[in-house]
């Protein structure tokens, strides 16, 4: 009866683990949200694996071994997660489950002065375990229902969590009441050391990718800057030539006119209105990246049969600055774009784009049409795209933009409507 209950108790803690780590990744990596199909599966395996260990009496190792490259598996296939950090992370949780449960197990033995907590095949011990998983689950359930809560703040709760238990193994090697071998409690110090020195890694790699990304954008706006550069440039000695051949350009329209040529009149301004077209259509707003980064965009639209409205009411000389200008509006509108290309009538693709200042607050608006509903995150878009990488990183530049000027970004839809709002504050600056 007793082997019976154990292996129930196995299976179950097994199911936890899994359905824990597939959320993890989730939160951790910006993977896909596990759905039913991919929490049914890696629970199944782990509980297969959980039954072979339990049946034929392998070495925790094993079990740790086989679980852990199962559950990596699951998140990659299911949820698209990269295996590499998938890995790290799943090594290192399987190493704070089992930290966490001696831990627990230890200081319940000191506490009701016995060691059958530390022997998880009795019904202490698995009191012990299930402490472990119901915190567990109350911590999952907490972060579901609170996912506005940011990376630094999730940082902090894990290192105090894991200095937390390196003090309690310091300190469990100084009691008397249960005896506990050195070579278990150095071990189990060891392991506490490297869990800290994991979580100051992962938040290191984290903030390296953002610093990464963040450094592609600025690249991809110097390059915006030259283009533009060199595109004005472009027009203005276009403008400057209309400008030279002036009285030439009246002489030859007089001659037509005179004649009655009114025909090829016409078409003479046509000619004449032709390399200036592009500049009559462009949206300035004062900032010469913004402009350039609008037209393109609108272009992009234009060959995609997407109706493109822009509406700018742009302030003059303020501290915003160009770089962070374009993480928010290049990424509001690449996201628009990609989303209103999957709209099968080309009578409903649109893209609206509104800039409005109102008092010292800028507003940015990016309105867009859409087929397959938004996936949101933490209250933001998330890519929907299907490769790994930086993916998923561009609205998250874009809030970092805006929050260096007590900003936010938000994203919502109603119908079949998508909109993206950014606001900024901002000041006047002088111009000597």
């Amino acid at each position: 009866m007793m082997d019976l209950f154990l292996l129930c108790s196995i299976i179950a803690a097994g199911s936890v683990r899994a359905i824990v780590y597939l959320f993890l990744v989730f939160h951790l990596l910006s993977a896909k949200k596990p759905k039913n199909g991919g929490i049914i599966v890696s629970s199944f395996g782990v509980a297969v694996i959980s039954v072979l260990w339990f049946v034929m009496k392998l070495p925790d190792f094993y079990q740790i071994v086989l679980e852990t490259i199962w559950i990596v598996f699951c998140v990659h296939f299911f949820q698209n997660a990269v295996i590499r950090m998938s890995l790290f992370i799943g090594i290192f949780y399987q190493i704070a489950i089992s930290f966490l449960q001696f831990l627990i197990a230890a200081w319940l033995g000191v506490l009701f002065h016995t060691a059958a907590f530390l022997n998880y095949n009795t019904g202490n011990g698995q009191l012990a375990v299930w402490l472990l998983y119901l915190s567990m689950l109350a911590v999952s359930l907490y972060l579901l229902k609170h996912p506005d809560i940011t990376r630094k703040e999730a940082f902090h709760f894990a290192y105090f969590l894991v200095v937390t238990g390196f003090i309690a193994i310091i300190t469990l090697s100084q009691q008397t009441i249960l005896p506990i071998p050195d070579d278990t409690l150095y071990m189990w110090t060891i392991l506490a050391v490297v869990l800290m020195m994991f979580v100051l890694v992962f938040n290191m790699n984290q903030q390296y990718e953002v610093e990464r990304e963040l450094a592609r954008l600025k690249s991809e706006q110097a390059e915006l800057l030259e283009r533009d550069y060199n595109t004005l440039n472009h027009a203005y000695a276009i403008n400057a030539k209309l400008f030279h051949d002036f009285h030439n350009h009246i002489g030859a329209l007089r001659q037509l006119l005179s004649h009655q040529k009114f025909q090829e009149a016409m078409q003479y301004l046509n000619d004449l209105q032709a390399p200036v077209q592009e500049m009559a259509n462009t949206v300035w707003t004062g900032d010469e990246t913004i402009d350039y980064l609008i037209n393109s965009k609108a272009q992009i639209a234009q060959a995609c049969a997407v109706q493109f409205q822009v509406q700018v009411e742009f302030p003059r000389h303020t501290n915003l600055k160009s770089s962070d200008l374009c993480a928010i509006v290049g990424n509001f509108l690449d996201n628009a774009l990609e989303a209103v290309r999957q709209v099968p009538e080309q009578e409903k693709r649109f893209v609206c784009l509104t800039i409005r200042r109102i008092h010292q607050m800028l507003v940015i608006k990016v309105e867009n049409s859409f087929t397959t509903a938004p996936i949101l995150k933490d209250g933001a878009l998330k890519t929907s795209k299907e490769e790994n990488g930086l993916h998923g990183w561009g609205l998250k530049s874009a809030l970092t933009a805006a929050e260096k000027y007590d900003g936010t970004v938000q994203t919502s839809y109603v119908d079949h409507t998508f909109r993206a709002v950014a606001t900024l504050s901002y000041y006047g600056v002088s111009i000597e």
